[in-house]
């Protein structure tokens, strides 16, 4: 049977059963993922969010090269029914893969075929705000699927036929709390951090039993009374802050440490939360048996720009001053890129240089990293500012990826954009936006003289410099695979292309045009002995607002189809 014709008897069961669960014909042959599994995934295999606790992005398959790249052609392709920024991985255990798509939906689906084994589709609450309609993947572990949900609940699904095992109700959506990360899984638990800064929430990262989904601790990202940190903050404002955490942690198994990323303090301009604002754009440690604070790294204080530090630092060592550093390497959204050090009683600041052109920070102390900036740079209520990257930052949400074969780190970067803001305070009322800005008068404007935006970077993490660059003309929202073949795979432009690159030279050895634009975070696996590389596309959320203010700034239309697909290729000779 064709995936289209399964598409169509879906449907069709759908219409009689419900939307929320299309359940397998008979059972399937599926390989329980164990916690040793996951501390050590096998190469064909895709088992999280970044294919390992690291963070890399990287698989170590290596039958596509960039000598043969050329022959890469789509083998299989589903539609996923719905609209607006897909941008999960495609999670693959030996043969089965598990893909989540905005509208909270879950497919599994033959890795090989493509054929249909069943959908989950939760029902959504009618009243339910959706500022970011998507959703980042499902952890596994056992014979269990983990999906965090839109309206703020985490669900187990038996990996077998997609019934729900059970389903916790883990905060209000009404009162702005939801999730779009992929849960992290390790030591028998299920962690998830929430959306909803620009709603004015208090900001946290909770754990629950994998076995029972029952809370086992939670841990706010902003201090409250008697905390270490709540005196960075003045007032009340520490009850609507923000500080959301909006992407997977990473983990390091020997320290016990899991590390995530967070965002910034709400509402936008500092001068309406005076103060440090911890935890707020920072990269916290969080220990997973206890979910107690070991230490945390502050990219920039008093957030003003709409700068998130969600994306989580890659556990990368490297070698500085002749000694090996047990590294946290993060491309933030402020446009530098960080060097960290992990340790068991904290996180220590390395060393931090601009990937992209950065006109708010004037120096950054050379031991503690702390950044002093450019007063009429920074927004404030009642001015109008002009700043240098951007909101959308110089890396937004989209993961880097580390070649360990290369040693570079990839970047999927956004250079010469800059953004107006003015500020406007308002009061918080629950579940409504709290972002102290003029909304209809923020801007975006393109770097005078600047003929492009978008850049793929490779920085060698022997030296810390920068390897190579490959430029796009428009915005870049593309998450990076790479391989043990020598190869970087990123969509995220909005001429709906995939494409490979050389990973050590940055050439561009293939493309191919997909129904819409790729943001979804690209996986490889194998099945068979045969490689394939995996991704979603579907533009929307942040790379369409993007292109509609830039379209604005230039007075111009730029249409993208919308339309989720699943696009799985391989090699043919």
């Amino acid at each position: 049977m064709s995936v289209r014709t399964l598409a169509v008897v879906a449907a069709a069961v759908t219409a009689v059963l419900g939307p929320a669960m299309l359940a397998a014909q008979s059972p399937i042959s599926y390989t329980a993922v164990t916690e040793q599994r996951l501390l050590n995934p096998e190469p064909n295999n895709w088992l999280m969010y970044r294919g390992n606790y690291a963070g890399w992005g990287y698989s170590p398959l290596d039958q596509i090269t960039p000598a043969n790249a050329k022959n890469l052609v789509p083998v299989w392709s589903f539609s996923t029914g719905v609209t607006e920024g897909h941008q999960a991985p495609p999670i693959v255990n030996n043969g089965v893969m598990f893909v989540t798509t905005p509208q909270q939906q879950v497919f599994a689906l033959n890795a090989r075929t493509g054929d249909l084994i069943w959908r989950y589709k939760k029902e959504l609450p009618e009243d339910l705000l959706q500022l970011h309609p998507t959703n980042r993947g499902v952890a596994l572990l056992g014979e269990r699927v983990y999906v965090a949900t839109v309206d703020a609940h985490l669900v187990a699904l038996d990996a077998r036929t997609g019934k729900v095992l059970w389903d916790t109700t883990v905060d209000d959506y009404k009162n702005g709390y939801y999730f779009t990360m992929a849960p992290l899984v390790a030591k028998n638990k299920v962690m998830i951090g929430t959306s909803g800064g620009e709603l004015g929430i208090r900001g946290y990262v909770a754990g629950f039993d994998a076995e029972t989904g029952k809370p086992a601790w939670k841990t706010h990202t902003i201090p409250g009374p008697g905390e270490p940190g709540h005196d960075t903050w003045s007032g009340d404002a520490w009850k609507t802050g923000g500080v959301s955490v909006w992407l997977t942690a990473h983990y390091d198994p020997q320290l016990n440490l899991s590390f995530w990323g967070t965002g910034n303090a709400a509402p936008w301009p500092g001068d309406m939360h005076a103060g440090d604002n911890l935890y707020s754009s920072s990269v916290i440690a969080i220990d997973v048996d206890t979910g107690k604070i070991r230490g945390h790294h502050q990219y920039h204080w008093n957030d003003s720009w709409d700068w998130d530090e969600v994306s989580t630092p890659l556990l990368i060592d490297f070698t500085k001053d002749g000694r090996t550093v047990k590294g946290l390497v993060h491309p933030g959204r402020n446009g530098y890129l960080w060097r960290l050090e992990r340790q068991a009683g904290g996180i220590k600041f390395v060393d931090a240089r601009p990937f992209v052109t950065q006109e708010v920070f004037t120096k950054i102390d050379p031991v503690t990293g702390r950044p002093t900036y450019d007063p009429e740079r920074k927004p404030r209520a009642g001015a109008s500012v002009t700043f240098c990257p951007g909101l959308w930052g110089g890396k937004d949400w989209p993961p880097a990826g580390y070649n360990p074969k290369t040693n570079y780190l990839y970047v999927p970067a956004n250079e010469n954009l800059c953004s107006t803001l003015v500020g406007q305070a308002a009061p918080y009322e629950a579940g409504k936006l709290f972002l102290g800005i003029d909304r209809p008068k923020t801007s975006m404007s393109q770097r005078q003289g600047a003929t492009h935006i978008g850049e793929l970077q490779a920085w060698d993490m022997a030296t810390g410099k920068k390897a190579w660059a490959h430029t796009f003309q428009d915005g870049l929202w593309g998450p990076i695979l790479t391989t043990g073949g020598g190869l970087v795979f990123m969509g995220g432009t909005n001429d709906r292309n995939f494409r490979a690159f050389d990973a050590k030279t940055g050439a561009k050895v293939w493309e191919y045009k997909t129904n819409s634009g790729v943001t979804g975070v690209p996986s490889s696996f194998a099945v068979d002995g045969v490689q394939y590389v995996a991704v979603q596309s579907g533009w929307g959320v942040d790379a369409q607002r993007m292109q509609a203010r830039l379209d604005t700034f230039r007075n111009t239309k730029t249409e993208v189809p919308q339309g989720g697909v699943i696009w799985v290729f391989a090699v043919r000779n």
